[in-house]
């Protein structure tokens, strides 16, 4: 067995406010930590910094490795954890930055970082389209990245599948009106590739939208280990700052890919149009 321990984490960044944001942020992982034994905190997409920035992105962007991501390799070195986090990160041209998604590992160290692929809406004004979905690997296991609505294109987490991901964090700001989409892609990806995914959805609101929350870590048959469905203020409706945690067996991957066959019974060649534009 392959047992590791994973926390998502859901938050509501305060918007341009990245000080304020690693203090709740260390303090999640200083109060998760202190609870139980845990491999792996996940935190959602833009953690840092709130999604609604506009130009600001340019302000607060850091570079990689960075005072950011330099602070949350302490942390993760301080509890002996790994640590996925949102952050908007810039290229030596300061006009240039991505929507980034950060890990960084128990040694202290950066593991590596993914840049957003999907950009949706006023994002692709902000930030560049990254070109690469690495699978990072880890002392715990192999290790998928994936930003919001990443999550909506099935070809992310069939391509991470494909070169050996068995756990996706998807760090995201999805929208309280499509709540019932992020649940749905979500199981779908854990049951279409065999794997595990720990989801990290953040609450809140920023100028004009406002967050579902619905943070969960699933199974490769689409199973419920842990979330924060029922986390919500009793008064407004609206989910709750909290985090859930789960144990899960990464054997289990490789164990129901040889029962159900689901990669191994492809036909890539009938595929042709998917690799086609729209």
């Amino acid at each position: 067995m392959r047992e590791i321990t994973v926390a998502a984490v859901q938050m509501k960044p305060a918007l341009g406010e990245p000080e304020e944001n690693l203090v709740k942020m260390s303090d999640f992982v200083s109060t998760i930590a202190s609870q139980q034994r845990v491999d792996l905190i996940v935190f959602p997409e833009l953690a840092t910094s709130g999604y609604e920035l506009g130009v600001r992105f340019t302000e607060i962007a850091q570079r990689v490795p960075g005072p950011t991501i330099n602070l949350m390799a302490q942390r993760a070195n301080e509890h002996g954890v790994y640590i996925a986090f949102g952050m908007v990160t810039k290229e030596k041209v300061e006009s240039i930055l991505y929507n980034s998604a950060v890990l960084v590992g128990p040694d202290g160290e950066l593991v590596d970082t993914y840049n957003k692929i999907h950009l949706r809406g006023e994002e692709r004004m902000a930030f560049r389209e990254g070109f690469k979905i690495p699978v990072l690997e880890t002392e715990i296991g192999a290790i998928g990245l994936m930003l919001g609505w990443d999550l909506a294109f099935p070809e992310v987490a069939r391509s991470l599948a494909l070169d050996g991901a068995e756990l996706l964090c998807v760090m995201a700001n999805w929208e309280s009106s499509n709540i019932d989409e992020w649940k749905t892609y979500i199981r779908a990806r854990a049951y279409e590739n065999a794997l595990f995914v720990a989801a990290a959805n953040r609450v809140g609101e920023d100028v004009t939208l406002t967050f579902g929350g619905e943070s969960m870590v699933v199974g490769p048959r689409g199973q419920t280990y842990a979330s924060l469905t029922d986390e919500v203020d009793p008064e407004t409706g609206q989910p709750l700052e909290g985090y859930c945690v789960a144990r899960i067996d990464l054997d289990e991957v490789r164990r129901y890919r040889e029962e159900y066959q689901t990669l191994q019974a492809r036909q890539p060649t009938v595929y042709r149009s998917i690799v086609r534009k729209y």
